[in-house]
């Protein structure tokens, strides 16, 4: 017999991933239809909420590596959505800007949040709750990124 503790029905990390990855999925189809995977929507709304930013701050607002990010912003160059130039204080740090393309997109991309918003909308999950619920995720987060990055 499998203790208690060991069953999937037990697992919040499986509850968190499997939420994530159909999270994930529903965005697929609005942003696919403007060339965009979920990562690059990531990025483009960090340089939404501020233009003009190091790679290293982009990173850190996504909670990933450097290493991860700077493949990615080098694709959205290439599709043309923002420039990497060198930092004029310092030219080992790479600053990111978006380009009048990466700019317009979030006019294109205006229902999207919207769209999501209300595929998640269920019983226990309202516009009513959902704050607290982003309260209570922040919280983990912000612990887990505090136990992992020391």
């Amino acid at each position: 017999m499998i203790k208690e503790e060991f069953k999937l029905d037990n697992q919040l990390c499986f509850r968190l991933y499997t939420a994530s990855r159909l999270l994930t999925q529903t965005y697929h189809q609005p942003l696919a239809a403007h060339g965009l995977t979920y990562p690059q929507y990531l990025v483009l709304l960090v340089l939404w909420e501020k233009d003009a930013q190091p790679v290293n701050d982009i990173a850190k607002r996504l909670y990933l590596e450097t290493n991860t990010v700077t493949p990615l912003l080098k694709r959205m160059e290439n599709e043309g959505l923002l420039l990497r130039e060198k930092g004029t204080r310092d030219a080992r740090q790479m600053i990111v800007t978006l380009t009048a393309k990466g700019r317009n997109l979030q006019k294109k991309l205006a229902d999207v949040p919207a769209t999501v918003g209300n595929a998640v909308i269920c019983e226990h999950v309202t516009p009513e709750t959902a704050p607290v619920l982003f309260t209570m995720l922040d919280e983990m987060i912000d612990k887990l990124s505090r136990q992992l990055n020391g």
